[in-house]
């Protein structure tokens, strides 16, 4: 006896699923120049390599004979695919059925995804539209009671933190869990104009307070305002923005492709078609002689790694520092760089906290950091002190010093104060090299001299000369070589060299992870 109707009814439930909210629901999402869940699926992992789980799950309507009408299905589809041949686990909230809400959903499913994801120490990506499992007003009508909030599984999001490479994607108006779901990653992209997030959406803020209630902003305009990827890119709740949900798919297997599968596995290393001992001759006169003046510390990565695979993340926060993924000869490795045109490269508050953020992350996933330095110090001033600067400084600091992956550090020009010592671990041997335009020490000297030598100039019949004279002697005193010569820098460099010791540091660096 065959079991062909049984298969006839599994083949119906998926067909009502993949209809998820309804032809009308599914043509409102695109009408607001969204894919849906399903279409965002196939666009970001591998052709074809999506099995989905629990993909007739839902809650069915029946006739008075027992025999199933309809089915709505869950907001939330899960499963196994491949992301460049890799094993990933790929979730999507489903918009068009409730906005995503809990009164719709079955929790189980999300629960479900996140221990698949540590358990078989899979990447996960999350694709989140709208409450993301979030609260439901109605829920509560439904319920009868109120309760105390609770979020069912968020110790599997936590342990996928330490266990597995997290990627968010907002995509759509994203509030309360939804909200927090994106922040749980180690990886996050919004797409402006299309993304807000907030910790309650302008509706709740409205009923709660007087914003938008004038009536002068749109909703779509009252939704930017409030958790646009204006705001939450530029004050790190966010990494990174895009134009379209096709780039964040891209930038999402981009980040990918520099992970591991797992805390534990080591990363993978590239087919590298570029050089090693390729020395780029702008790399001479890219650091100008004033010290005043600006350069482009983007184009020197350009120079120095592999070409075409710098990945920065962060861009628009935290923006004395730049942090990225790249490789050099084919190995993947961590980034930090100073970035001069932004405070002088100085470190802030949030340059900090991006700075601590980002070691921990490549020495969680085993990625060898490269510093790139050019560090004039903390940020001073009133308002650097109500930001709690030096706070966030020496957290980034002991970040540095608790990294255990091999750290190579190129002093470029400045290295002062306590920031200028974070560019590694002092304790450790000292993989270090600098270029002849290197200038540190415990302060700027420039900036101290008519204090240090406030007796000598109030003597002096001529103390401009008196000043210029000290100066003199001061730029003899602190040349790079007198520092080498005492072995306080390890090796001056011709900055052309660069390339060619980094890849040779990659290369050692590897070979001590492997062991």
């Amino acid at each position: 006896m065959s079991w062909e109707k049984e298969l006839e009814e599994l083949r119906q439930r998926e067909a009502l699923a993949e209809k998820m909210g309804g032809e009308e629901k599914v043509a409102r999402q695109h009408g607001r120049g969204k894919m849906d869940a399903r279409a965002r699926l196939a666009a970001l992992v591998d052709d074809g390599s999506f099995h989905e789980i629990g993909k007739i799950a839902g809650k069915g309507t029946y006739d008075e004979k027992g025999d199933l009408e309809s089915v709505l299905p869950a907001p939330f589809l899960f499963g196994k695919a491949t992301i460049n041949g890799r094993p990933v686990v790929a979730t999507a909230d489903d918009f068009t059925i409730r906005g995503g809400a809990a009164d719709a959903g079955i929790k189980r499913k999300m629960v479900q995804a996140e221990q698949m994801a540590h358990e078989l120490k899979l990447p996960m990506i999350r694709m989140i539209d709208g409450t993301g499992g979030g609260g439901s007003v109605k829920t509560l009508e439904q319920i009868g009671a109120t309760y105390i909030p609770a979020v069912p599984g968020w110790g599997d999001v936590v342990e996928n933190l330490d266990t597995v490479p997290v990627v968010a994607l907002a995509l759509g108006p994203t509030a309360g869990l939804g909200a927090a779901r994106i922040v749980a990653s180690h990886y996050s992209i919004m797409v402006r104009g299309l993304s807000q997030i907030f910790a309650a959406g302008p509706a709740v803020v409205d009923a709660l307070g007087d914003a938008y209630k004038d009536g002068s902003a749109s909703h779509q305009e009252a939704k930017e305002s409030l958790g646009g990827s204006d705001i939450h890119t530029r004050n790190g709740v966010v990494d990174d923005e895009v134009a379209s949900e096709e780039e964040a798919f891209a930038r999402a297997r981009h980040f990918l492709s520099f992970m591991p599968e797992h805390v534990g596995q080591l990363a993978r290393r590239s087919n590298c078609l570029d050089p090693v001992h390729r020395r780029e001759e702008e790399l001479l006169s890219l650091v100008p002689r004033n010290p005043k003046q600006v350069y482009s510390m983007r184009q020197a990565m350009d120079m120095v790694f592999d070409r075409g695979t710098v990945f920065e993340i962060g861009r628009m926060w935290g923006r004395a520092a730049i942090t990225a993924l790249a490789r050099l000869d084919g190995w993947p490795v961590a980034v930090l760089a100073s970035d001069p045109s932004f405070l002088g490269g100085s470190w802030d508050a949030k340059t900090s906290e991006k700075v601590e953020r980002f070691v921990k992350l490549a020495d969680q996933f085993r990625l060898p950091i490269v510093h790139l330095v050019d560090n004039p110090g903390f940020m001073i001033g009133r308002e650097a002190e109500m930001a709690g600067t030096i706070r966030y400084g020496v957290q980034a600091m002991n970040a540095v010093y608790k990294a255990s992956v091999p750290l190579a550090s190129i002093v470029m020009r400045r290295a002062y104060g306590i920031a200028g010592s974070a560019m590694s671990n002092a304790d450790k041997f000292q993989y270090r090299y600098c270029w002849p335009s290197g200038d540190w020490g415990s302060l700027p000297i420039a900036g101290g001299l008519e204090v240090a030598y406030k007796s000598e100039l109030e003597a002096s019949d001529d103390p401009e000369a008196t000043l210029e004279a000290i100066r003199e002697r001061l730029d003899k005193v602190t040349s790079p070589f007198r520092s080498a010569e005492m072995f306080n820098v390890e090796d001056i460099i011709d900055p052309r060299d660069t390339r060619p010791l980094l890849c040779e540091f990659a290369e050692l660096a590897w070979r001590k992870l492997a062991s």
